[in-house]
């Protein structure tokens, strides 16, 4: 499936041709803490899928829960997330952010990683204080 996005200020722009198929979430506490909120959902795609269209991302290294390191490449301007992706051999996949995707309302994901930190409140959702829009 081709898939365009972008982060939130517009300075990145990308396209990549992504297997809805591999849509995961991600509940570590890494992803829960860089993206702000109980988890973060993502798919993989071989780097070559990804074509970065417009801006420099910046980038963040940080070691993995396999004591690799990974590189966070994010907007410098508006801290957008775009992607995650390994160094040398590991670069040949990249971790793409699902939610800076144009087309996310149609990415469903099918798998979910690390379930051991969950938040527990997450499958009670049930909020009775619940809006359409802020309140």
């Amino acid at each position: 499936m081709k898939v365009t996005g972008g982060c939130h200020c517009g300075a990145l722009r990308y396209d990549a041709d992504i297997d809805p198929a591999k849509i995961a979430v991600c509940h570590c506490t890494d992803c829960q803490i860089m993206s702000g909120t109980a988890f973060r959902t993502a798919v993989r795609v071989p780097s070559a899928d990804f074509t970065l269209l417009s801006g420099d991302p910046k980038t963040y290294t940080k070691i993995g829960g396999s004591g690799r390191p990974r590189i966070m490449a994010f907007c410098e301007n508006c801290g957008t997330q775009i992607y995650g992706t390994g160094v040398d051999d590991d670069a040949s996949l990249i971790s793409l952010r699902v939610g800076t995707c144009d087309q996310r309302a149609e990415l469903v994901p099918v798998r979910q990683i690390w379930r051991r930190s969950a938040v527990s409140w997450l499958n009670d959702l049930d909020i009775a204080d619940s809006h359409d829009t802020s309140a």
